[in-house]
């Protein structure tokens, strides 16, 4: 049974992500230095897990890994401490090892010093060792004490390298998914321009007012999705900001932005509020980026496959009204998803084999955070249109029309 000490140690080790990895060149290094500095012929770097010693360094020797049981670093890790043994077989604590008694090697002279992380949690050792007997002097046991302090931040600046390689990756995805999702109402934006220009040109100051109203409509609806988004991001999405919130408000507003894709594409979206579902509890910049990325992925796939799209999205309650759940559905005319396939596209930068659609295969995995931060779930299955149906179940309904 795992202590809550084998607990720690493990996480620990885990996090440095250095077991079965190629040998660390700094931790070689440190190894060849503390068998030079101690004048023996062999040194290891041991990790200790809960079953196994992994010798994840070494000198001298190959290294590999033995049971936790048979290793000789595991009985002294508890100290915490230098430990020096001139002569194994003297030692009650080892005399019986194997790799003293002969079974799997024959050392006489031991010693080591515990690595520590930052934390305080003991993970291993840097040991030394040989099949003579010997001992260290002052100078050498501190050297040994220090060579381990610095094999401890080695591993820490390993550490510290992998999350910032996991941050610049969750970065770059964070601005993938921002432009993919701000795409929409930024064709809206240059439409109602372009529009603008062309009532200019024909002189006509009623187009042009309305077409300046309805770009700024669509850049405001931009600047609060940025604002969203980006305080999305800060809390890893777990904490929405939820108001009460009309869902025909949401979807049109979504349906508005994506009319450019929606026209181009010689489609149509229908939008079906059941009269029960006036308000409900939830973010609207977030709930209106979710609608808008499934009609968006609705139109292009149905599109891709040579089908004039056509997309219904319903809002409906489940069940009675009150405080229970509600459900947003999309339904296209598309290919639809494989069913092999309808969990891992939720992934980021995910999409079904096969698809040659451009695109980031953001939208999805945008679209689960969203419902999963309100405390729902997403789900694909096959339409009665006979392409896709994404259903979104949200809590949060709150009264009747």
């Amino acid at each position: 049974m795992k202590t809550s000490s084998d607990i720690a140690r493990v996480d620990a080790i885990a996090e440095y992500g250095v077991i079965d990895s190629e040998v660390d060149a700094s931790l070689d290094a440190l190894a060849r230095l503390a068998a030079t500095l101690c004048r023996v012929p062999t040194a290891a770097v041991n990790l200790l897990d809960d079953r196994r010693q992994h010798q994840v360094a070494t000198t001298g020797f190959e290294g590999g890994m033995c049971d936790i049981e048979d290793s000789m670093c595991a009985v002294v890790l508890p100290e915490v401490r230098r430990v020096v043994v001139p002569d194994a077989r003297s030692d009650d604590r080892f005399a019986d090892n194997p790799f003293v008694t002969g079974e799997l090697g024959h050392v006489r002279f031991y010693a080591s010093s515990p690595l520590v992380t930052p934390g305080g949690v003991p993970i291993g050792t840097l040991c030394v060792f040989a099949e003579d007997t010997g001992d260290l002097s002052g100078e050498q046991g501190s050297a040994l004490d220090l060579l381990a302090r610095q094999v401890v931040e080695v591993l820490e600046l390993r550490r510290m390298t992998h999350e910032l390689a996991r941050s610049n990756d969750q970065l770059a995805q964070f601005a993938g998914q921002v432009s993919h999702d701000l795409r929409n109402p930024l064709t809206a934006l240059i439409g109602q321009l372009d529009l603008a220009a062309d009532a200019l040109d024909a002189a006509d100051p009623a187009r042009v007012t309305r077409a300046v109203q309805s770009a700024e409509s669509a850049a405001t609806r931009m600047d609060g999705m940025i604002t969203a988004l980006l305080a999305y991001a800060r809390v890893g999405g777990a904490h929405p900001r939820p108001v009460e919130t009309s869902p025909a408000a949401v979807i049109g507003t979504a349906v508005i932005d994506v009319g450019e894709a929606v026209r181009a594409a010689g489609g149509a979206v229908v939008v079906d509020v059941d009269d029960r579902l006036s308000v409900v509890r939830a973010d609207p910049t977030l709930l209106g980026v979710l609608v808008q990325n499934l009609i968006a992925n609705a139109v292009k796939f149905a599109a891709a496959a040579g089908a004039q799209p056509f997309v219904e999205v319903t809002a409906a309650p489940v069940g009675d009204l009150g405080d229970g759940d509600w459900t947003l559905t999309v339904d296209d005319n598309g290919p639809g998803v494989p069913v092999d396939a309808r969990e891992r596209v939720f992934g980021v930068m995910q999409r079904a084999a096969g698809s040659d659609v451009p695109g980031l295969g953001l939208g999805l995995a945008t679209c689960r955070r969203i419902a999963q931060a309100h405390g729902g779930r997403i789900t694909i299955e096959d339409s009665p249109l006979g392409g896709a149906r994404v259903q979104v179940t949200l809590p949060g309904a709150t009264s009747a029309r």
